[in-house]
């Protein structure tokens, strides 16, 4: 395997073409929740129009992940994030030119920006970062939760002045800052095939599915929150505002798990306990939540910080359970396909189940039950051990 060891000048413009990578992962699709309202009334959405919205990017990471590996071992990582960035800046001006079909096909084209830039940022940090894979991804990690919670606070004031289309519009400065970063790492390598070769067999190992399970089902529950957390609170008793100033906290703790987690996971020999503990953080905020909802800001808080602890989890073990950036590449495909399909299907099935239940006691002790798998997958993804070159069970 061929390993880039670049100088560190060069290794820090490279760091710092990730971290712009990565602050465009998010941000394009938060962004939106904040101006929904101002679509459905200018466009006449219903409910279930605005919620493509939502759902098309993660159906759109979920059925082109796989494809990320592919792309990248015909033009090179280099490039394939290049064509990203380029998808989600031409994504962002589409959706922003005001009819429906623009609003929904560029949706779907920056979801596939964001697939390809999910998928291949931990086959390039197994790369080029290979002894400090956990901190990296901490470190990208809090950068996409940054950008996206101030893309989320600053696009409705933005809207107010320059309308959602205008506001939506002025998000692809991300975008472009990122192009013009990144433009030095396509001529300093070329194009590898043999670098990213084709990974199939990751999908044969056991390891595999059990670092995929461990991102999917934490995707599963994050997106659940993320979706339903301001009605679970209204139920109980807070006000919308308090509600809505709670759901950015949640976030915000997400993004700032990477200051700790990478730096501790680093020094670890394995992570299963590190897997575990925040599982069990998850478990404990829903248990908060259920019994002792006038404490939310604690448990929405612990949430916060354990979801976004498992991402950088899931995403450091595409690195960590791997032999190269070819089955990086081709793991971080599978988990991201398989989570995003979660993730789409979390927030309409628990809604379901929420109707029918005439309640929320259900949905969250079905999540809090889906922490303890997670817990448990987490004893087996944690272990110090590599998936098969040959797929075979691990």
């Amino acid at each position: 395997m061929l390993r880039h060891r670049p100088l560190p000048a060069r290794a820090a413009l490279l760091l710092a073409g990730i971290l712009l990578i990565a602050a465009n992962l998010r941000a394009p699709i938060t962004g939106v929740a904040p101006v929904l309202a101002m679509i459905q009334a200018s466009l006449g959405l219903g409910t279930a129009q605005a919620g493509l919205v939502t759902t098309l990017p993660l159906l759109a990471f979920a059925l082109l992940s796989p494809v990320a590996p592919v792309l990248a071992r015909r033009i090179g990582l280099e490039r394939a994030l290049f064509t990203a960035l380029v998808l989600i800046g031409g994504g962002v001006a589409l959706r922003s030119a005001g009819p429906l079909g623009c609003l929904y096909g560029g949706t779907a084209v920056i979801g596939a920006g964001i697939a390809l830039g999910n998928v291949l940022l931990p086959s390039l940090l197994k790369r080029d970062f290979p002894a400090r894979i956990a901190s990296v991804t901490s470190a990208y990690a809090l950068t996409m939760g940054v950008a996206a919670a101030v893309a989320s606070a600053t696009v409705f004031p933005l809207a107010t002045h320059l309308g959602w289309s205008g506001a939506l519009a002025a998000i692809v400065v991300l975008p472009l800052v990122a192009l013009v970063t990144w433009l030095p790492q396509l001529a300093r390598h070329s194009v590898a095939p043999a670098a990213v070769a084709p990974g199939r067999p990751v999908w044969r190992s056991a390891l595999a599915w059990q670092v995929t399970l461990f991102m999917g089902l934490n995707s599963f529950i994050y997106y659940v929150m993320i979706g339903w957390l301001p009605s679970v609170l209204t139920s109980s008793g807070h006000s919308a505002a308090e509600a809505g100033s709670l759901h950015g906290v949640m976030q915000l703790a997400s993004a700032f798990s990477g200051l700790l987690v990478g730096p501790v996971v680093q020094r670890m020999k394995d992570q299963r306990a590190a897997a575990v503990g925040v599982s069990l953080l998850l478990s404990a905020a829903l248990l908060g939540l259920m019994l002792e909802p006038a404490w939310a800001l604690l448990w929405v808080a612990c949430f916060g910080f354990g979801s976004g602890a498992c991402l950088i989890l899931s995403l450091s073990f595409m690195g960590l359970r791997t032999h190269g950036p070819a089955q990086a590449a081709a793991l971080s495909g599978m988990a991201q396909s398989v989570g995003y399909l979660l993730a789409a299907s979390g927030p309409p099935l628990v809604g379901l189940l929420r109707d029918m239940s005439k309640g929320w006691g259900v949905p969250l002790v079905l999540c809090l039950a889906l922490t303890l798998v997670i817990a448990w997958l987490g004893t087996l993804a944690g272990r110090d051990i590599r998936v098969p070159d040959g797929g075979s069970q691990g």
